[in-house]
């Protein structure tokens, strides 16, 4: 191939983007600060594009540290909601503004606690990106493939809590708010001409009425590893190390792996008993990072050493819902059958109409509908309507369980 050409075929076909075209303004930390960006962004039009940065892995809150905000007419403005005491002033600035973010369930929480709620329309690049049936949806993904800019994503990981943030970390900040009206604008077409406009409108609203914190029954059962672990004694110390550590990490504000990682809550469970006259002992209380509490972490092991049986935690929860699909068979042949037929019928649904299955219906409701089948058409669209299933996908999916429900208990 001749050189000249393949160099040609090597160029980029996006534009790096390095900086704000705006320019990089001050963060805001202060409450007259925070006015005076109201005054530019009541004075912009259109919807705002919204982003958070959060220090997930760093500390205990899932607080946002940096709100980013970007309005036509107003620029971006990047806000630091740790030290302003007048958020609201902001939520009322905003009521009746359409919303834009990326993978806005990962924010809404965040925006809620620093006191900003959407009040009008929501709308999620990242889940328009599903509907539309993308192979990829990420933010960089998506600007490079649908508005030819590419924006680098080193700083994703970063500890957003560090004062002062570092200039390189702000205009990545920025950069995520940049092309998100620009990149709605394009998708939005996309939609209509995909036929899945009112779809996507459908999701957007689900996503901003239902989304809040994720409470867990037994949060402690997530412990990375403790699935190797088979004795009762060895959970309720599991337990007792996590509870721990959760109230120090939430009085401390750092993330509970920094303090004792899972990996050493479970060599501590499996060796508790061994060394249970001399816990100060155990090998993974040498190290460096746990050794500054380890006081508290030998008192909570012997706490659960000196529990009765009677109160130690159950192997397992008990089962929400319809057990694992790989049991179905020998346990409810009629269950399996229904649950194979419609399987096939909603992949080729997804296919059709491209878009993934779990943005049609999850897989869990399809699984508590055929374990126990309703009665009628009638109880059926009841039960979708408990689920929270919008009406798009009722459409295309109640006649694939009505099929699946109705001849196999004639």
């Amino acid at each position: 191939m001749n050189s000249d050409m393949q160099e040609v075929e090597d160029e980029p076909t996006s534009t790096p983007v390095t900086h704000p075209r705006d320019g990089l303004g001050a963060v805001i930390e202060t409450d007259e600060g925070l006015a005076q960006a109201i005054q530019l962004l009541s004075a912009g039009t259109g919807p705002v594009a919204l982003d958070t940065e959060r220090a997930s892995g760093f500390r205990y809150s899932q607080r946002a540290y940096l709100i980013q905000i970007r309005r036509e007419g107003s620029g971006t403005h990047l806000i630091d909601p740790t030290g302003i005491t007048r958020m609201s002033e902001l939520q009322d600035a905003l009521v009746g503004v359409d919303w834009i973010l990326h993978a806005a369930s990962q924010d809404l929480v965040c925006l809620a606690h620093a006191g900003l709620v959407p009040t009008a329309n929501l709308y999620d690049t990242e889940l328009a990106g599903r509907i539309l049936g993308f192979p990829k949806v990420s933010l960089g993904t998506l600007i490079e493939a649908q508005l030819g800019f590419h924006l680098a994503k080193e700083h994703s990981a970063a500890d957003w809590s560090t004062r002062p943030l570092p200039e390189s970390w702000l205009v990545y900040a920025a950069l995520d708010v940049e092309f998100l009206i620009e990149l709605w604008g394009v998708m939005r077409l996309a939609l209509e001409e995909a036929g899945k406009y009112e779809w996507a409108l459908q999701e957007f609203e689900h996503v901003r009425r239902t989304t809040k914190p994720v409470e867990r029954v037994d949060p402690w059962r997530r412990t990375s590893g403790m699935h190797a672990l088979k004795k009762s004694a060895e959970l309720a110390i599991v337990r007792q190390l996590w509870l721990a550590r959760d109230e120090l990490a939430r009085e401390i504000d750092l993330a509970p792996g920094r303090l004792l990682p899972d990996t050493a809550i479970v060599s501590i469970a499996t060796d508790a008993h061994e060394y249970a006259e001399k816990l100060s002992e155990l090998p993974a209380l040498r190290t460096r990072q746990v050794k500054k509490y380890s006081d508290r972490w030998i008192n909570a092991a012997q706490i659960a050493l000196k529990l009765p049986t009677s109160e130690y935690p159950a192997a397992k929860l008990s089962q929400d819902g319809p057990p694992a699909p790989r049991n179905w068979q020998m346990r409810n042949p009629s269950a399996w059958k229904r649950l194979e037929f419609a399987r096939t019928v909603i992949s080729a649904i997804a296919e059709e109409i491209n878009v993934p299955q779990e943005n049609l219906i999850t897989p869990d409701a399809v699984r508590r509908i055929l374990w126990e089948p309703p009665l009628s058409p009638q109880d059926l669209e009841n039960q979708l309507l408990e689920m929270q299933v919008r009406p798009w996908q009722c459409e295309k999916i109640a006649p694939v369980l009505s099929e699946a429900i109705w001849p196999s208990i004639k």
